[in-house]
């Protein structure tokens, strides 16, 4: 016991540290090429990380500069359009006050837009009322499709200011006239898509409903409906880019309030930088009307799964 004691609490001997305990303690480090290749796949990473939002972000970037570039050029040989800088100052100067109020025939462009936007609204929410369920039973009866085909064939490549003056000989007013142009040139895509949509659903779901005896309203509530509506959100995007274009047209011919009024105004006052603020804030709102319905309509698709 006392020996082992001894030794316990005897010297200590302290042996040198031999090359491969040194290499153990203390790892050599990695050849600088080595370090510069690592370095070199940490950058490539990141880029490759950043090129999708460049790709995102540059294209249209330049687009809009090529954009500002060709109407630089066309303003500095013709004195009568005005330079991008001359329009921009004009836009922060009319946006300033846009919902100003000075008479009946001046206001400010925010009130021209909302009158628009309320045209367009009443307008296609009809055709949407009117066009949707029709889709549904063109495409859903053989006997409907036979009916109104050969009318929506006749009627749907008419100019929709064509119907104007039918709706102002009607109504005997400018505001109905214009929803009514509205009216019936929103309503052809929604009716066509929806009969398309109605017609490609597949066979096999309507022989399932027959074998389950299905009334109809389960039919189109819970097969038609669900299978329909990517192609109905489609022909409602459709109609709306339709809907905001021919309002302009339609309130440069009947005059009050509104954005197409207001074009057609400040081209009899010779104001040239304010018809290319117009025609900006008309591409914009038509630009956010329909990004709003692609949105709506990714919510509701679905991508069918194939074996």
């Amino acid at each position: 016991m006392s020996a082992v004691l001894n030794n316990l609490t005897g010297p200590v001997e302290l042996k040198p540290v031999t090359p491969v305990a040194a290499a153990v303690a203390a790892p050599e480090k990695p050849p600088r090429s080595a370090r510069i290749a690592a370095k070199g796949i940490v950058l490539s990473g990141s880029k490759s990380r950043l090129r999708p939002l460049v790709m995102q972000v540059l294209p249209p970037v330049l687009g809009l500069a090529l954009l500002v570039l060709v109407w630089q050029i066309l303003a500095s040989r013709n004195s009568g359009i005005p330079t991008p800088l001359t329009t921009w100052e004009e836009a922060v100067r009319l946006f300033a006050d846009p919902f100003y109020r000075k008479g009946p025939n001046d206001q400010g462009i925010g009130w021209n837009i909302l009158a628009s936007l309320k045209r367009v609204g009443v307008g296609f929410g009809l055709a949407a009322a009117v066009g949707i369920p029709l889709g549904f039973l063109i495409g859903r009866f053989q006997f409907m499709a036979g009916m109104f085909n050969p009318i929506i064939s006749l009627l749907k490549p008419v100019s929709p200011l064509a119907w104007l003056p039918i709706g102002l000989l009607v109504f005997k007013a400018a505001d109905p006239a214009a929803i009514w142009s509205i009216f019936i040139c929103s309503i052809w895509p929604m009716i066509i898509n929806t009969a398309v949509g109605v017609q490609r659903v597949p066979q096999d779901y309507m022989n399932v409903a027959k074998v389950l005896n299905l009334s109809e309203w389960k039919i189109l509530t819970r097969i038609l409906f669900p299978s329909v509506l990517p192609y109905m959100l489609t022909g409602v995007r459709l109609a709306i880019g339709t809907a905001w274009l021919v309002i302009v047209a339609a309130e440069m011919l009947t005059g009050g309030v509104g954005i197409g009024f207001w074009v057609w105004d400040e081209w009899n006052n010779l104001n040239v930088p304010h018809i290319l603020i117009a025609i900006g804030v008309i591409g914009v709102v038509g630009l956010a009307l329909e990004q709003l319905l692609v949105t709506i309509a990714k919510w509701f698709t679905y991508e069918q799964v194939e074996n």
